[in-house]
């Protein structure tokens, strides 16, 4: 075998390309159709990216509405394909998503459109629209889905199958099926494998599982995220205030709420005040991100107003200026380290005050350790360069990395304590340490590094060895 076949071998199939070949073919709608769903929903979606709109219109006709459904979910742009679409079958596609997927897309439109759709929906689709709707999007009942099995207790084997065959048609989260009282109250799980290998005369409460965890809607998802990361179910029922079950958070949307959660606190380590995506208008972006760089800016004119006390030092010795950014830029990756370390641990809501302390003191041993061994490496390699490519003296040259080296040491130690000690007293606060930390911490631990080497630069270099 030769090295081309090998790599077409190895190659990844371009399927998208494929889809968008063939619908640009003059194939008959049958054969089209055919052709089309041999693929994989989510390869007919990224195709639709390299179509025109008159190509994708071409594939809205061939496709019935549940195969259309299962492939617009899967686009990043699910939005402005639906706008392609005329009302009835854009109504038709709604209702045959998962509701939080509709209710995403009906947020984003004006108030009297979104009034129309509704109302020309069917009266079940109606009433998980109003139930989700009912809570905050902040609340997990805003984020569950009500695409789940339910039976209830004290039936047989038989019965259990039965009823469980008759709500497939409907429900395809079949995995894991909830068991309710006659008020709907939840009992337990079985899982579906149980279910099927389970004797006629088997009775049900002997493949109940009683001890399943569980959330209410109205809890914040923010309270409970961690919570719910720790169980590999797949889905977690949502009670409602009287324990009734009303929906579930299947594994897709436990991952689509861990990944929104990660991608929020991003966000704020950058101070913002939530994530920002492709489509944000301007004028919301730019709201997130100037009022924290006005305060910056602040924080920055004093850093500067710092830097120029110490004009006596760089007026006798210029040299010190190139190293200036080295010991800024390690304080700061040090510093951003440890808020990293601080924000996870700060995720647990348990955490005592004894363990707060211990990683206060865990940090700073960190910094001090890590700034001996970088502060000896700036202290020999910084003054073997003076010596040997800038000609200095080697009085000069080892006493200008020994201030570097020294200033090094100093910074990194600091920036490890206020990287962990600033969000931890803003927690205390009650204020949100992801938001505030990041620029806050950034900027400190610059004015502790400016303070740092030019203050030891004036008292080493100039005052006691006078160069």
């Amino acid at each position: 075998m030769n090295n081309n076949e090998t790599v077409m071998l190895t190659q990844h199939p371009d399927y998208k390309t494929e889809i968008a070949q063939i619908l640009r073919s003059n194939l008959t709608p049958a054969l089209l159709k055919e052709q089309i769903i041999v693929y994989h929903e989510n390869d007919i979606a990224a195709s639709l990216e390299l179509l025109t709109s008159e190509e994708r219109a071409k594939l809205y006709r061939i496709l019935d509405t549940s195969t259309l459904a299962n492939v617009l979910e899967y686009s990043d742009q699910l939005n402005a394909y639906l706008d392609e679409l005329g009302i009835r079958r854009r109504i038709q596609l709604l209702s045959q998503f998962e509701i939080t997927t509709t209710l995403d897309y009906l947020r984003q439109l004006e108030k009297d459109s979104r009034r129309m759709l509704i109302e020309l929906m069917d009266d079940e689709v109606k009433h998980e629209i109003a139930l989700l709707s009912s809570f905050d999007e902040d609340e997990i009942g805003s984020k569950m889905t009500t695409n789940y099995i339910s039976i209830h207790a004290n039936i047989s084997v038989r019965q259990a199958m039965r009823q469980l065959i008759d709500q497939a048609a409907e429900n395809d989260n079949i995995s894991t099926i909830y068991v309710v009282t006659p008020d709907e109250m939840l009992l337990g799980a079985i899982d579906l494998k149980d279910l099927i290998i389970a004797r006629e005369n088997t009775e049900l409460s002997a493949i109940i599982m009683t001890s399943y965890p569980y959330v209410y809607a109205n809890e914040q998802i923010d309270d409970c995220i961690e919570e719910i990361k720790d169980y590999s179910e797949d889905s977690i029922p949502v009670l409602d205030a009287d324990n009734r079950l009303i929906g579930v958070l299947t594994s897709q949307d436990i991952t689509q709420l861990v990944d929104d959660e990660m991608g929020d606190d991003y966000a704020k380590l950058a101070g913002l005040s939530s994530e920002e995506d492709l489509h944000e208008p301007l004028k919301k972006s730019i709201g997130k991100r100037l009022p924290w760089l006005m305060i910056l800016l602040g924080l920055g004119l004093v850093v500067s107003s710092v830097v120029g006390m110490f004009e006596t030092v760089v007026a006798h010795l210029t040299l010190i200026i190139s190293f200036q950014s080295l010991v800024l830029d390690m304080a700061g990756n040090v510093g951003t380290q440890s808020l990293a370390v601080t924000i996870r641990v700060l995720m647990d809501e348990k955490i005592s005050s004894k363990q707060k302390f211990y990683l206060v003191g865990k940090e700073a041993r960190i910094g001090l350790t890590n700034g001996l061994v970088l502060g000896f490496l700036s202290f020999l390699l910084i003054g073997l360069y003076l010596l040997i490519f800038k000609n200095q003296t080697p009085v000069f040259a080892f006493s200008v990395s020994f201030c570097t080296g020294a200033a090094l040491l100093l910074a990194l130690l600091i920036s490890s304590i206020s990287g962990t000690a600033i969000p931890l007293a803003l927690k205390k606060l009650h204020i949100d340490p992801a938001v505030a930390s990041g620029p806050l911490i950034t900027t400190i631990n610059d004015l502790v590094a400016v303070v740092a080497y030019y203050g030891l630069a004036w008292l080493l270099l100039i005052h006691t060895l006078h160069l």
